[in-house]
């Protein structure tokens, strides 16, 4: 059954350019009926992606809005009744809103002010709405909000911002060949559709994926290395997470959760901007074994030294050329790195991988600076 979904995860993946992780992340949350939220510029394809939450669950309701620091609590929940205002009665008309969504688009959503934040934050978590203050179940399985800039501190967001389980840095494209790629389709893609039932049955299945003693003991190191450094997730956050593991081994046609699959949290245990690279090294560290681990962060490193390379190939400033000499240099030495791990340990070919691409991303850079 699983098949089905892996079907709609290849197809968004062809439909959207260098957006593999955002993709898994908003199946992930589908299954695991958790929040994710997108920080990035304009103009990266959040708004699109997150869209298709509505096109892919057959029979589902989906509400989308963009707000703005002047959005009434009409805009996401329905007019007053004026019929029911004439006596006396505070109901709002909810019929098509946010509150009977099964899935939400919030562009904007840190624009929330405090008359829209209190009942956004109830229905977020606790999937209710209240209306004149009667409860209301809603549907609601996720949410996607996005936002072109994290939360300030003293704006009285943090706890929107913790609602969120799932959050992702997105950016423009980086790869220079999805890039040409992605200028050339001229071609509408399709998606395969599930029904709102089927989603449901997903849902049940995720449910009864398998989390080991091993794993727990696991997330309970991360959770002390993540403590030394001051980094304290609250304990709904880690309880909340085996969710978003289960969901991830099922996406992947598994029955248990595998150590491999710890690297999801990276992008769950912080809660503040600046302890998102500490917090992905750490969760790396353990998620992988040494030279997995190795090749994730020295990929990392080449891959930035090589953007930046490129960058400054194109502005030709005066200094280029020292600055180039200093990338190539970089580069250089992480390649060495990479050469001296695989004579160390010659029986893991994603080295071997590794080594033979910076190798030929070196000579093309080294080229380009020839003929600067």
């Amino acid at each position: 059954m699983v098949k089905q979904l892996q079907i709609v995860q290849q197809q968004l993946n062809e439909c959207f350019y260098d957006r593999e992780e955002e993709v898994e992340a908003l199946l992930i949350a589908l299954l695991s009926k958790q929040h994710v939220l997108f920080i990035g510029p304009a103009g990266t394809g959040k708004s699109v992606l997150s869209s298709m939450l509505g096109s892919i669950v057959d029979g589902s309701c989906y509400f989308q809005h963009l707000l703005t620091p002047f959005s009434t609590p009409e805009e996401l929940f329905g007019v007053l009744s004026l019929k029911d205002l004439e006596q006396g009665i505070y109901r709002r008309n909810v019929t098509n809103m946010l509150p009977e969504a099964h899935f939400a688009f919030i562009d904007e959503i840190f624009k929330a002010n405090s008359a829209i934040l209190n009942s956004l934050l109830t229905l977020i978590n606790e999937r209710v709405y209240y209306n004149n203050g009667v409860p209301i179940p809603s549907p609601l399985l996720t949410i996607v909000g996005s936002s072109n800039e994290y939360i300030e501190e003293g704006e009285g967001l943090e706890a929107l911002f913790d609602r969120f389980l799932l959050r992702y840095e997105v950016d423009y494209i980086r790869n220079e060949d999805s890039f040409i790629s992605m200028l050339k389709d001229q071609n509408e893609k399709n998606v395969t559709k599930i029904s709102l039932e089927e989603l449901y049955e997903h849902q049940q299945q995720v449910a009864n994926i398998d989390v080991s003693d091993g794993i727990l003991k696991m997330i309970a190191k991360i959770r002390q290395a993540l403590k030394d450094e001051g980094i304290r997730p609250s304990d709904r956050r880690f309880k909340q997470s085996l969710s978003i593991l289960r969901a991830k081994a099922y996406l992947a046609g598994r029955t248990e959760v595998i150590r491999e699959d710890l690297a999801i949290m990276a992008n769950v245990l912080w809660e503040t901007s600046d302890q998102k690279s500490t917090a992905k090294e750490i969760i790396h560290e353990i998620a992988f074994d040494t030279v997995d681990a190795f090749i994730h962060r020295t990929t990392a490193e080449f891959e930035t030294i090589m953007l930046t390379a490129q960058t400054t190939l194109l502005h030709r400033t005066p200094i280029a050329r020292t600055e180039l000499s200093q990338l190539l240099m970089q580069g250089k030495s992480l390649f060495m790195e990479v050469q001296n791990m695989n004579r160390q340990i010659p029986n893991r070919p994603e080295l071997q991988s590794l080594k033979t691409e910076m190798h030929k991303q070196l000579l093309r850079i080294t080229s380009d600076v020839i003929g600067f």
